[in-house]
């Protein structure tokens, strides 16, 4: 009874972090270039009341054995890097990424963080940023007089200044790619960094290296199915029931076991 005890609670633990992080998918499913979650579980060690192969008798032996599992614990929340959807927003600075491939931008600090979303802006001194003010690596800065900017689906970045007919190249988006890009800490804000467990940044001009293609003018849809998480929410809820149920049931057990002894 105390075994199952012990597993259900695990159980209502384990569904608590399905639930937070299936909630935290779907309060995300307009987010831009947002990535959904996936909770892992892995099962509790088991306690063998006896071993498969044990003697039952002198002639024979035990075919399965009887091992009892104490529960389940998570083991991994996973980054699920698969596409989003394009949405097309005609503005010339709203930039997609198709494929594989992270924008870079500075933090304020120095360091360098990792991005897929591409709606970016210009700050005072014609830099592009992101919608925090993050300068865009390399960086990119558009002249004042600045009146049409194309960016390529290989990152070129050229703009026609003035009264000119003909556009000229002033810079050149890079992409970075990793090893294991479930590896990376997420920080908020749409960034990421860098661990050991995603490797070094891979960097190189988009539509190269394996590296995904650009798309001017829309930006990457979170990856994120309503449906499905609407399921996933649900099923989550269900087993949470189900655990608590157990624990109820095994607590009136504990309850006609102690009334034995009046």
């Amino acid at each position: 009874m105390l075994r199952s005890l012990y597993s259900a609670t695990s159980g209502m633990l384990a569904q608590q972090t399905h639930i937070d992080t299936t909630s935290n998918n779907i309060a995300n499913v307009n987010t831009t270039g947002f990535k959904k979650s996936r909770a892992d579980f892995n099962d509790l060690f088991y306690q063998a009341m006896q071993y498969a192969g044990t003697n039952t008798s002198n002639t024979t032996l035990s075919p399965d054995g009887m091992e009892v599992g104490l529960g389940v614990r998570p083991s991994a929340i996973t980054k699920m890097f698969s596409q989003g959807s394009p949405k097309e927003t005609e503005n010339n600075l709203d930039v997609a990424i198709t494929g594989k491939g992270f924008f870079q931008v500075q933090l304020p600090d120095g360091t360098t963080a990792y991005t897929r979303s591409g709606n970016f802006k210009l700050n005072e001194q014609g830099n592009l940023v992101t919608s925090e003010g993050y300068l865009l690596i390399p960086q990119i800065t558009l002249p004042e007089d600045t009146t049409q900017v194309n960016i390529g689906v290989d990152g070129t970045v050229s703009v026609t200044q003035g009264l000119q007919t003909t556009s000229n190249v002033i810079g050149q988006i890079t992409l970075a790619n990793f090893v294991n890009p479930a590896g990376l800490h997420s920080m908020g804000d749409n960034l990421f960094s860098i661990t050991n467990a995603s490797g070094e940044a891979i960097v190189g001009n988009p539509d190269s290296q394996g590296l995904g293609k650009l798309r001017q003018g829309f930006l990457e849809l979170s990856n994120v199915r309503l449906v499905e998480e609407m399921t996933d929410l649900i099923t989550a809820q269900r087993a949470y029931e189900a655990n608590s149920k157990s624990i109820q049931t095994a607590d009136a057990m504990l309850q006609t076991v102690n009334s034995l002894k009046r």
